[in-house]
C-alpha cells in the first residue's frame, strides 16, 4: 500500500520477502498509519512513560539478570542507531552486507546505568529526532530500495518499520514487567 504524506510517498508496510523472518513479530506491532507519524507519535508516548521515573527506578531489574529499565532504553536508541545506519546506507548505494551485532555485548559495554535517566530521555529523543530528519529526506523511490543484513535481503522500508516495532516490542516489556 502506497500513500502521500507531505509530499512523501510511503509505503505503509513492508512485505514478507522484504526482511527476515525473526523482525515478523516487530513489523506486528506497528499500527497501519504514516509511519513517519508513527515514529514522531511513539517517541512522544516513550518519553511521557518515562518520565517521572527515579534514579533507582532506571536500575531496576525484573529478574535476575534481565537488563535495568536504563539497559532497555539504550538498547532501543542503540538499536536505532544501527537500523538507521543500514538505511542510510541502502539508500546511499552502500553494496556491503551488514552483520549483526551481540546486543548483550553493546549493552554491558556500554554503562548505561552510569548515565541519568535525563541523559536517557535525551539521548533517545535525539536518535529518534535524526531517525525522523533521515526519513523525510528520502526521496520516494528510496524506500523500496534493498541491502543485505545478517544473511538476508532488507529493505529501506522493512529497516524503518523495524525501528519502529522494536521501540514498541520493548516498551511493551517495560509497561509488562517493570512499570
Amino acid at each position: 500500500m502506497i500513500h502521500s504524506s507531505g509530499g512523501i510517498n510511503l509505503i505503509i508496510r513492508p512485505e514478507k520477502h522484504e526482511f527476515h523472518p525473526h523482525y515478523q513479530p516487530y513489523i506486528d506491532f506497528i499500527p497501519s498509519g504514516d509511519l513517519i507519524m508513527i515514529l514522531e507519535q511513539q517517541i512522544e508516548e516513550t518519553l511521557r512513560l518515562l518520565e517521572g521515573l527515579t534514579e533507582a527506578e532506571g536500575v531496576r531489574h525484573y529478574a535476575s539478570g534481565k537488563w535495568t529499565v536504563k539497559e532497555v532504553i539504550g538498547h532501543i536508541a542503540d538499536t536505532e542507531r544501527i537500523m538507521a545506519y543500514r538505511l542510510l546506507a541502502i539508500c546511499r548505494g552502500e553494496q556491503h552486507e551488514f552483520r549483526g551485532y551481540n546486543d548483550e555485548s553493546y549493552v554491558k559495554q556500554a554503562g548505561f546505568n552510569e548515565q541519568t535517566m535525563a541523559w536517557h530521555m535525551k539521548n533517545l529523543l535525539a536518535v529518534r529526532q535524526a531517525t525522523i530528519m533521515l526519513m523525510k529526506g528520502l526521496q520516494s523511490s528510496a524506500w523500496t530500495l534493498t541491502g543485505r543484513a545478517n544473511g538476508s535481503s532488507v529493505t529501506v522500508l522493512a529497516l524503518a518499520a523495524i525501528i519502529a516495532g522494536h521501540e514498541r516490542h520493548h516498551v511493551k516489556i517495560l509497561r509488562d514487567r517493570y512499570l
